[in-house]
């Protein structure tokens, strides 16, 4: 194989592992490609529902035993420990693989370099750090969770050109038009949960569902955060709870009747430390969805949640939708109060940086990306 053809096969593996984002936590999103000594592609595979079968399972199932001899092109380290589910790294040198390529080393404990070593053991060649970056880009949440004990944080915008979310009365459908709220779903599919502020939740009492064709069910885990838990069990949120997971991060001042009567609806509670103004702290609040298992959260409002996570500085990326219109100073602002104030104040703002800018339809979308947020 030559470095082209490495890098087109792993190309591809990555293609196939970003089908499971939203979908598999809290294992990450692999994706695996079996090519054979001629050149031809015998199996592909990517990580399943709910995070199994893994990549590889799903490749060497594909492929049979033209897998015998092949290349397999593998976004992370193929597991060595028994789960609930076999080694992939053993399912690889049984099915007589011959060289294996990985992206990235997975830092799992329970792996960490163990998979490589297996496989080297048994004879295989084993070729690692091919598209690292774009592989660990990918599956950022899963690392985060490991090292940082945290998702990953996106959070969304819709707002006038003036940076609004609503008019001063609260009125916000639609800001952004079709499209744009269709790329809005796309988002949510690619992430384990949704998150809003309980203002949110009273004010559009929102289903927070992904309203996509095809769409997978029952869709991402839908959060409040409410350490006043004002939600309502009449809520959309609480009658649906049954449907589609939803979860209501709290604290301990949360009024314990109210608490009976959204559990018995099929909520979720998370209790955490409040922050200074008595609702959930932004980083207790992300420890622990990324307990519950999550590794990648979207956090689509209102403006005083979403200054809590900038304050914080847990935003990792920001997608923007714009729209060609302005609503003036009296509408509602998409990020409340920073408290910046002067040089020193300028100096902290959350920055960004610019990784992709679109159009849908009159609207425009744009991702930006916090700089130098691998962990070590």
């Amino acid at each position: 194989m030559t470095p082209e053809t490495d890098r087109a096969h792993m190309v591809a593996a990555l293609g196939l592992a970003a089908r499971g984002l939203g979908r598999v936590a809290p294992n990450p999103a692999v994706g695996c490609v079996l090519v054979d000594p001629a050149g031809r592609v015998v199996g592909r595979g990517w990580t399943q529902p709910g995070g199994r079968p893994h990549a590889e399972t799903e490749a060497l199932a594909r492929a049979g035993e033209r897998a015998r001899g092949a290349t397999a092109y593998v976004t992370l380290e193929p597991c060595s420990h028994h789960g609930k589910t076999p080694p992939c790294a053993d399912a690889l040198i049984a099915a007589g693989v011959a060289r294996v390529v990985v992206a990235c080393a997975d830092p799992d404990p329970r792996v960490c370099g163990r998979g490589l070593a297996r496989l080297r053991e048994a004879g295989i060649e084993v070729v690692e750090g091919l598209l690292a970056e774009e592989a660990w880009h990918l599956n950022r949440g899963f690392f985060l969770r490991l090292q940082a004990a945290r998702p990953l944080v996106t959070l969304k915008l819709a707002t006038s050109l003036d940076g609004r979310i609503a008019l001063h009365d609260g009125t916000s459908q639609w800001i952004t038009g079709p499209e744009a709220r269709a790329d809005g779903h796309r988002l949510r599919a690619t992430h384990d949960a949704v998150l809003v502020g309980s203002g949110t939740a009273l004010a559009d009492d929102p289903a927070l569902t992904c309203r996509l064709p095809g769409a997978a069910e029952p869709g991402p885990v839908r959060v409040v955060a409410d350490g006043r838990l004002r939600l309502s069990r009449d809520s959309r949120l609480a009658r649906t709870a049954r449907e589609g997971p939803t979860w209501v991060v709290t604290t301990p001042a949360a009024d314990p009747a109210h608490r009976a009567h959204l559990e018995a609806a099929g909520v979720r509670l998370l209790e955490v430390a409040p922050d200074g103004s008595g609702s959930p702290a932004p980083a207790a609040l992300l420890s622990a969805l990324a307990g519950a298992g999550l590794t990648r959260v979207l956090v689509e409002g209102g403006g005083r949640l979403a200054a809590a996570f900038l304050i914080d500085d847990l935003v990792d990326d920001l997608m923007i939708y714009r729209a060609p219109r302005v609503l003036g100073g009296d509408a509602r602002p998409a990020v409340a109060a920073l408290g910046l104030a002067g040089a020193a104040g300028l100096a902290a703002a959350p920055g960004f940086r610019l990784v992709a800018r679109r159009r849908l339809g009159e609207d425009e979308a744009t991702l930006l990306t916090r700089p130098a947020r691998r962990p070590t």
